[in-house]
């Protein structure tokens, strides 16, 4: 089918081979840019129509058309218009490309036309979930508070503002679940002002009273309409009628409590920061709710009354402060911690966490960063901030004294993690670099990223020694054998290859493998290998005749990753489906499941114990748990956005993480 592109046209589909519709009488343009094929309109709006279509400079991938031929009257009007659909194009570029947010493809003229062409995200809207299944409970809202939170970050940083979050403009995806933050078509730069003063932005009922007394917006007013939007999602109630206006308070915990549902406290004090009429009393970052909302000072109200609810002060103002800056290791550090005392798990606590008062709030927020002394005694003695963009992997060897790390700033680095120094600055790459791997006499690293390639480096001099491709696409995941002789890796081209390290030979190609690979990780015995990936299975391999041992079932979501017991004998795993599995090698079985985590969990590292491993997840935490009992010994906090790589010394008392705040912590026990 041909789609008519006249705006005005109420039947647009014509048979293929249609030169002119039979509809309206236009003339067909089967592609735009001579790319783009629009397949059928989708949704209409104040600014035209937008469309399904196909790019068939990338096989036939399905894209969002949007085509502007606003419906005002008046010069001013249009002159607004046509600015408003440009500030969406400016904008989506300048945020570049997020997981989470619609990445611009382009934006022209044609035919006296302007389309925007964007990534095409399936799913439904929050606002279609809610009419279709009901309201939302408190388990759906943190989860989305801990996805978009970190969308909200990245938008932040890059100084916009988003201006217009509401249900409608938050999709679920369909292929991951994941959700997707839509229509920046009002979004600006922090700062700039609007060419007409006192021009209301946003949509009444989720947009604070600064949007639209004077069109003025700051990274709080994101907060507020997120906010608004999440008691709406739990209320089936818009916002609007959930506010008091005489008494100058919002009501919505009342209305939920007469319908005898329950809100924590925790949650409730949350979203009363977030609603704050005041923008000073408001909180002022993403990172602000997201401490609170990983806090565990709270306790969930069983009995909730209706007249009164009890006032809390906030976790900022009850718990040691965390770090907030990239420079955490240049802060000042806090007073000496108190005398630790070992805990029912084996691990040292302190006797007594030290305290902080946080200061007033006013916008910006100034908050000093200390050196925190987790509960298990962990601290994070530096932080490393040469990276430009997200950290995707690092690797610790205690031989050598060196960490590595991985970008998507395309770059390696290699660090003295007793000083907290760069060493090298590893430059090769000509895309986003995924994962680093260190040979055991700490030697060899081994990078491997989207240009498909495999680089060997000679540690000693940071020499580039060996360039090892095959990979058809990305390679996401490698991983040195415990002999040093043999590297394993695999990716988006959906197969698994074994090199000789040596000479960058291939050993074998891996057929059947029926998803993109995620991770790969190499028994300490040298005996097997593990990988797991986008089919949500756990695949074991016979290192020697690489032949597939065992299938492990039982994640719901993608395996992110992946790691062995020091005795080979059993294998811990890390899924998007934010549980953590304990399995038995020999078995197949699960022995333990762990779930405490609030988004994807990333990264996974057993302690050289064999008693505790660690986990890192999206919601910025990493979390120390006991393996023989499933208990949760520990969180450790101090990144701000999702935590994506872990590395563990061999001597148990050093941590290494990475993140996509663009740094990397080293922690100490």
């Amino acid at each position: 089918m041909i789609c008519c592109l006249n705006p005005k046209c109420n039947k647009p589909l014509n048979p293929d081979g249609s030169t002119v519709c039979e509809n309206c009488g236009a003339t067909l343009a089967v592609q735009l840019r001579g790319r783009y094929r629009p397949v059928q309109p989708i949704g209409q709006g104040g600014f035209g129509r937008t469309y399904l279509a196909l790019d068939d400079d990338r096989l036939g991938t399905q894209c969002v058309i949007k085509q502007f031929s606003p419906q005002v009257q008046g010069t001013k009007s249009l002159e607004k218009a046509v600015r408003l659909f440009t500030q969406e194009a400016v904008r989506l570029d300048e945020l570049g490309e997020h997981p989470q947010i619609p990445r611009l493809l382009a934006y022209f003229e044609q035919d006296n036309y302007l389309y925007l062409v964007q990534q095409f995200v399936e799913g439904q809207s929050l606002l279609q979930e809610m009419r279709q299944n009901g309201s939302f409970n408190e388990r759906q809202i943190r989860e989305i508070l801990a996805d978009l939170l970190p969308v909200l970050r990245f938008v932040h940083n890059k100084n916009v503002i988003h201006r217009d979050i509401t249900p409608s403009n938050i999709l679920r995806r369909k292929a991951d679940g994941r959700l997707v933050l839509i229509d920046f078509g009002v979004a600006k730069q922090i700062g700039d002002a609007d060419p007409q003063t006192g021009t209301r932005i946003g949509t009444e009922g989720y947009a604070p009273i600064e949007q639209f007394r004077g069109g003025k917006a700051y990274p709080a007013s994101d907060l507020y309409s997120l906010g608004a939007t999440c008691i709406h999602l739990m209320t089936q109630t818009r916002p609007d009628n959930l506010y008091d206006p005489l008494e100058g308070r919002w009501i919505w915990r009342e209305f939920l409590t007469e319908r005898e549902v329950v809100v924590s406290d925790q949650l409730a004090h949350i979203f009363d920061m977030m609603l704050k009429d005041l923008l000073a009393e408001r909180y002022q970052s993403a990172d602000d709710v997201m401490r609170d909302l990983n806090a565990d000072y709270f306790i969930p109200s069983n009995k909730p009354n209706k007249n009164q609810f009890p006032q809390f002060r906030s976790p900022m103002q009850q718990r040691t402060a965390r770090p907030a800056t990239p420079n955490a290791n240049k802060a000042r550090p806090a007073a000496a911690a108190p005398q630790a005392t070992p805990n029912r798990a084996g691990v040292s606590l302190p006797s007594s966490p030290p305290r902080v008062s946080q200061p007033p709030s006013s916008p910006p927020r100034q908050v000093v960063a200390r050196t925190v002394v987790q509960s298990s005694g962990w601290r994070c003695v530096h932080t490393l901030t040469e990276h430009t963009s997200w950290v995707t992997s690092v690797a610790y060897n205690s031989t050598a004294n060196l960490v590595a790390s991985s970008s998507l700033d395309d770059t390696v680095k290699v660090w003295n993690p007793e000083r907290g120094s760069l060493i090298f600055n590893l430059v090769g790459h000509t895309r986003d670099v995924n994962t680093v791997a260190i040979s055991p006499d700490g030697k060899l690293l081994a990078s491997a990223g989207d240009d498909c390639t495999i680089k060997i480096w000679y540690l000693p001099t940071g020499a580039l020694i060996r360039n090892m491709t095959g990979h058809a696409r990305d390679v996401n995941a490698i991983a040195i054998t415990a002999d040093g002789r043999v590297l394993v890796s695999g990716g988006e081209d959906r197969t698994i290859r074994l090199w000789q390290v040596s000479n960058g030979a291939t050993l074998r190609i891996l057929p059947g493998v029926l998803s993109m690979i995620k991770t790969i990780v190499a028994s300490p015995d040298g005996r097997t290998f593990a990988s797991g990936g986008l089919d949500n299975k756990i695949r074991l391999w016979n290192l020697q005749t690489a032949e597939q041992i065992k299938l492990f079932s039982g994640h719901v979501s993608a395996v992110n990753a992946l790691a062995y017991s020091p005795d080979s004998r059993r294998l811990v795993s890390g899924s998007r489906d934010k549980t953590i599995k304990l399995w038995d090698i020999q078995t197949g079985s699960i022995i333990r499941n762990f779930s405490d985590h609030m988004r994807d969990v990333n990264a996974v590292a057993f302690l050289p114990n064999g008693k505790h491993f660690f986990s890192a997840s999206s919601d910025s935490t990493i979390k120390l748990w006991s393996a023989e009992t499933g208990e949760l010994v520990d969180t450790l906090v101090g990144h701000t956005d999702s935590v994506n790589a872990l590395s563990v010394g061999a001597d148990g008392k050093t941590l290494v993480s990475g993140s996509s705040d663009n740094t990397v912590r080293v922690w100490q026990l």
